[in-house]
């Protein structure tokens, strides 16, 4: 997504003591005090509500009347290929981009009714790539985008959160990239949002951070906040994403729990194999306990049903069409199997 950068003109860091922030119990939230939504017994509205969003740009249809609803705490996945529309399905839910036609609402309020000020203290947003100013201490970084708003916790227990209290006094020039991940993540939880966008949040960090970033959204949706995630790891989706929707040529292809997209292949297995030289495909797909048979990269793919059927007979098969087998592997279906079957491409790939 485009590099920015937040501000929210005539806000301040003070808080103002509305009774609306009074009342929100401030719950244990690890090192940082968070605050929880009050009760109410009106049903919410959906976090995100879409009907029939449009954006053209020329003679291109970036979304295509897109569908989408995202209920309070829940955490949604948004996968999909480069030139698909999600980048610009994001930007018009976070109020940077306006559609064409369409109705859009987020946390129940619509843009440009006079109330954006006061929904922008609402959201949290991580983009992409975001440009900081490179001769400011990780501190001072956070502290102004903190000043943006009117509630939150402190610099300090943000900048703990994210574990970066040892580089808190280090230009932002020189913290590494994944560091300076983590500090675009701090930037977006300094008002301790009730919607958290996080666009690739995880990119460049090691295994044990992104892990600890995980747990901190885990607890967002513990405490009944939503957070609408894009990533190219598909474990993180599995792991982190309630529902997830694949999005391309501007509409979502599909949408459900990841369990229920991966069992919509029909089969739990896939088996990936090369050969020597090209096999007759269609003959392998009619096998036993073959669901599906694709070309993928330099070899091949195939979805089953029961691997112990399956690869018996796809040696066999191999055999009869005088194709030396070079490599075999197999695995569990995955969302990357689901993407694969639905786009054509990899999502590392596009």
């Amino acid at each position: 997504m485009r590099a920015a950068v937040y501000c929210t003109p005539g806000t301040t860091g003070e808080a103002r003591g509305d009774r609306a922030f009074a009342t929100r119990p401030a719950p244990s939230y690890g090192a940082v005090t968070m605050i929880a939504s009050a009760p109410s017994s009106a049903p919410a509205p959906p976090a995100l509500y879409c009907r029939g969003l449009v954006r053209r740009y020329a003679d291109v249809v970036a979304v295509d009347g897109l569908d989408l609803e995202v209920p309070a705490g829940e955490c949604f996945g948004l996968l999909g290929p480069n030139g698909a529309g999600k980048t610009t399905t994001i930007e018009i839910l976070e109020g940077l981009n306006v559609p064409d036609a369409g109705e859009v609402r987020v946390l129940g309020e619509r843009w440009g009714q006079g109330r954006d000020r006061a929904l922008r203290q609402r959201l949290g947003i991580q983009l992409q790539e975001t440009k900081l100013t490179d001769k400011l201490s990780v501190a001072e970084t956070v502290t102004l985008f903190r000043s943006f708003y009117d509630r939150g916790p402190t610099p300090a227990d943000v900048i703990r959160r994210v574990q970066l209290e040892e580089k808190a006094n280090a230009w932002v020039v020189k913290l590494s990239g994944g560091q300076r991940q983590r500090l675009a993540v701090a930037c977006a939880l300094v008002n301790d949002p009730d919607l958290l966008f996080l666009d690739e949040p995880t990119t460049g960090l090691d295994p044990q951070s992104r892990r600890q970033l995980w747990e901190l959204i885990e607890d967002y949706k513990r405490l009944g906040r939503t957070v609408l995630l894009t990533t190219h790891y598909m474990d993180e989706a599995e792991r982190l994403c309630d529902r997830v929707a694949i999005v391309d040529h501007g509409k979502v292809i599909a949408l459900g729990s990841p369990a229920e997209l991966i069992a919509s292949l029909g089969a739990e297995h896939v088996v990936e194999f090369r050969v020597e030289r090209a096999p007759d495909l269609a003959a392998i797909a009619r096998l036993p306990g073959i669901t599906q048979a694709r070309v993928e990269g330099a070899g091949y793919a195939l979805i089953v049903r029961e691997p112990h059927v399956a690869i018996p007979a796809l040696l066999g098969e191999l055999a009869k069409q005088s194709c030396p087998l070079a490599a075999l592997t197999t695995h569990h279906a995955t969302l990357e199997d689901v993407f694969v079957h639905l786009t054509g491409r990899t999502l590392r790939d596009v």
